[in-house]
Parts: C-alpha cells; sequence; structure tokens
C-alpha cells in the first residue's frame, strides 16, 4: 500500500515530462518557422504565463484575490528602469540580481499588511496599495519622468557575450531573448510545480478547502499565507523584470488597476483551478488583446464580452472545459 502510495506521485510526474518535453521542443523550433513580430509576440505571451502562475498561487491555492498584482510587475519593471538610468550597467542578469530581491521586499512588506485580512477586505487591500504605489510613480515625475516613463535601453546578455547592435540588432535580440526568457520560465514553471506539490503547497490548499480545520491542525495560517504572498509577488515581479528590457519603456500604466485586472482575467481565462491554466490563459490571452487591439477601437468592450462568455460558457476555463472533454470523451469511449 506505501510503495502504491509512493509510486503515484512518481507516475505523475512522468505523465507531465512526457507531455511536456514535445512542448518544449516546439517552443525551441518555433523561432525558425515564423516572423520576427511573431516570436515578439510569445516572448510577451511567456511573461504574461510567468505573472499569472505568480498570481495563481494566491487566487487558486491560497484561495485569495488579489486586485493589486500590479504593483509588483511594476516594481520590477521601474527597478530595472532605475538600475538602467542611474546605475550604467546595461546587463539583463544584473537587472535580475537587482530586481528580484527589491520586488520580494516589497511584497514581504505589502503582504504583511494585506494577509491580515480575507475575502473582499484582502482584495481591496491589495487594490488600494496598489493604487498608493501607482499615485506616487505618476506624481514624482522628476524621479520616475511620469506620464512619460523611464526609457529602458536593449541590454546584453549574459554577462555582456551577446550584445545587439548594427542594422539587424533588433532582429537578433528578439531571438536571443526569446530563448532567454524560455528558459527563465521554464525554471519559473519546473518551481512552481515543486511549490505547489510540496507540503508547503499542500498546507496552503488545507487552508483554502476549510481554514478552520486547517486552525485545528495548529497550522498557523497567516504566516503560509504571507510566505504565499511573498512568493507570489516576487514571481510576478520577475515577468515585469523581464517585460521592460523587451519593451523599451516603463509607464505609470503597468501600475493601474486595469493592469491587476489583466493578470485576473489571465488566470480565469485559462482556468485558476489548474496548474497549467495560468500558462494557458497567459499565450491566449496575450494574442487576444494584441489583435482585439488591432480589430477594432473598442477592444476593451470585445474582452469584457469575452470574460462574461467565459464565466457563463466555461467558469472552469480553457484547460478546465478540456479536462472535462477529455474525460466526456473517456467515458464514451470506455
Amino acid at each position: 500500500m506505501k510503495a502504491d502510495l509512493k509510486a503515484a506521485p512518481a507516475r505523475s510526474v512522468l505523465k507531465l515530462a512526457a507531455a511536456a518535453v514535445p512542448i518544449l521542443l516546439m517552443l525551441i523550433l518555433l523561432p525558425s518557422f515564423v516572423d520576427t513580430y511573431q516570436v515578439q509576440l510569445l516572448i510577451y505571451g511567456l511573461i504574461a504565463a510567468i505573472a499569472a502562475l505568480g498570481f495563481n498561487l494566491l487566487l487558486g491555492y491560497t484561495g485569495l484575490l488579489s486586485f493589486g498584482h500590479s504593483a509588483y510587475f511594476g516594481i520590477g519593471a521601474y527597478t530595472v528602469a532605475f538600475v538602467a538610468q542611474h546605475l550604467g550597467p546595461h546587463s539583463m542578469e544584473v537587472y535580475i540580481l537587482i530586481g528580484i530581491p527589491m520586488v520580494a521586499i516589497m511584497s514581504a512588506l505589502f503582504g504583511y499588511i494585506c494577509v491580515r485580512h480575507t475575502q473582499i477586505f484582502f482584495g481591496i487591500l491589495t487594490l488600494a496599495l496598489s493604487q498608493v504605489l501607482y499615485s506616487l510613480v505618476l506624481k514624482l515625475y522628476w524621479v520616475t519622468g511620469g506620464s512619460d516613463g523611464l526609457r529602458v535601453p536593449r541590454p546584453a546578455l549574459l554577462l555582456g557575450l551577446l550584445s545587439f547592435s548594427g542594422p539587424r540588432g533588433f532582429q537578433s535580440f528578439i531571438t536571443s531573448y526569446y530563448y532567454y526568457v524560455l528558459a527563465i520560465f521554464v525554471v519559473c514553471v519546473v518551481l512552481m510545480w515543486v511549490i505547489v506539490h510540496s507540503p508547503f503547497g499542500k498546507t496552503l490548499q488545507a487552508i483554502r478547502d476549510n481554514e478552520v480545520r486547517a486552525r485545528f491542525l495548529g497550522i498557523r495560517i497567516r504566516r503560509f499565507r504571507w510566505i504565499a504572498f511573498l512568493i507570489s509577488g516576487t514571481f510576478t515581479g520577475v515577468a515585469g523584470i523581464l517585460w521592460v528590457p523587451l519593451n523599451g519603456l516603463t509607464t505609470p500604466d503597468i501600475l493601474y488597476w486595469t493592469f491587476s485586472g489583466e493578470i485576473v482575467f489571465t488566470a480565469l481565462l485559462g482556468g485558476f483551478r489548474n496548474f497549467t491554466g495560468p500558462i494557458i490563459g497567459g499565450l491566449v490571452f496575450t494574442y487576444l488583446k494584441t489583435y482585439a487591439v488591432a480589430t477594432t477601437e473598442y477592444w476593451q468592450l470585445l474582452l469584457g464580452v469575452v470574460l462574461v462568455t467565459l464565466v457563463l460558457v466555461l467558469p472552469t476555463g480553457i484547460v478546465g472545459a478540456l479536462a472535462k472533454l477529455t474525460q466526456n470523451l473517456k467515458r464514451r469511449l470506455g
């Protein structure tokens, strides 16, 4: 019996690896078959997936809905902009080494304040803190550039081994940066998989499912929620760090509450009750928003219609609906 229980997680990991390897190979080969613009869009999609993956640790596994995750995305982006403006080294590794501790510190601070409350009070508090940050960035224009933002030059990769200049510098940067982001994306997915399937992750799910029973078991609920908040904000901040060199400019818009809404939309679109849901949601949302903006000036209305339809028709998201469809087909075939 014990051997069967030990073998079950191993079989789960093998199934995941068998499904992930072909997808990873496809992503590695993809730049050879599509143009630079499509590769750039895919980078944005991978970055959105990292942000949603971090957000979903709170929503899907801890049961806490944050309306202020744009704050940690923006902190990561503005940290890179300040380093590029004042410290000088235009190296992606320097941006990451300085950006991650900054995001972690701010996530820990905001999380300590927010996890003292739950349900709608938690959501409103996260929203309020993110809007305070947005107002500061907007008003302190002599530091942050205000609504004009701060420009971030194209960084070197791999400790300066890859630099990009000349007439084809942009194309070379996009291709190289795609593989750079893809490698970080894989690391983030593996780390999050380990976290949510560890005893810590199972404890978060126990708190989500029944807080009263978890407290009776002696679990320090506020501490676990605070750690989950710290990890969640840091993952989203990593997405902000990766986003700004690709965008070339950071503005206060990424700190506004509507950007937090996009992160929530991404998790709902893919399915926040599934590990892969936010990943699929990040990729799909990036393409959906891009083509909606290109199609109509009322693109926000179009995205709103998609969200309403999703809630009514696919409440479990894309991945949840596909999983249910697969189960139904297996039953019929069986």
